[in-house]
């Protein structure tokens, strides 16, 4: 059986080429801010909050891993109930045509022992891009959280890849890659990123898609204490 590859499969169309197909402006948006990554505290005290299906009808749900076959993705996308609300936010906040779509969100420990070794596969490959599997619950990975979700926006419903697509292991993936250029990839990272910041998320800096809210890297850039531990879905 062949091993299922990050780049597949490709379901967003450059961002570049759609906008200009429909005669699309992208709305204007401030220069990123200075991005950091720093070391997040402990979850010490974490919430009981529920994890939901994410409501596919104002968020797409693109299901990147399980279409992709890696063997411990599962169908459809779930996130902590209040993370859920404040993407709604995002989404019934951004003017039309533009909307959401997700790659992925709540993720089991398997599916990151799984991504993170084949990712790592590759010597070269700078820490940062997978979070390791880590099952101490002080210090769990993001995703297993609830509380991080890797998406993109839509325009009349297409998913955009603005640079680089979902999982590009590049350093034109970094959130900032791209200031320094003119254009509308540019725009549209600028868009989602103050879309996202406006409903309380923070970005992880080497990925443009990678945003997170109450998890340890929230906690590190925004002064509080962890909300999220590591949680497990029925089903």
């Amino acid at each position: 059986m062949r091993m299922p590859r990050f780049d597949e499969p490709s379901l967003t169309e450059p961002a570049s080429s759609v906008l200009a197909r429909l005669g699309l402006d992208v709305p204007s948006r401030p220069a990123l801010p200075p991005l950091v990554d720093p070391e997040g505290p402990p979850v010490v005290d974490p919430l009981d909050e529920p994890l939901v299906e994410l409501d596919g009808g104002r968020v797409g749900v693109l299901g990147n891993y399980r279409l992709a076959g890696w063997e411990h993705a599962r169908d459809g996308c779930r996130l902590r109930a209040s993370v859920a609300d404040r993407l709604y936010q995002v989404a019934d906040g951004l003017p039309d045509p533009w909307g959401l779509a997700v790659f992925d969100g709540w993720r089991p420990l398997a599916l990151q022992d799984e991504l993170y070794r084949a990712a790592y596969a590759d010597p070269d490959l700078p820490p940062g891009f997978f979070a390791e599997p880590d099952n101490n619950p002080a210090f769990p990975p993001p995703h297993l959280t609830g509380g991080t979700v890797d998406l993109t926006l839509t325009a009349n419903g297409i998913p955009l890849a603005p640079g680089t697509g979902f999982d590009d292991l590049s350093p034109l993936a970094r959130t900032d890659a791209l200031e320094g250029t003119e254009g509308p990839d540019r725009a549209v990272r600028r868009l989602l990123y103050w879309s996202m910041r406006k409903a309380g998320f923070v970005v992880y800096d080497g990925e443009w898609w990678h945003f997170e809210f109450g998890t340890r890297r929230w906690a590190a850039l925004t002064g509080s204490a962890p909300l999220f531990g590591p949680v497990e879905a029925d089903g």
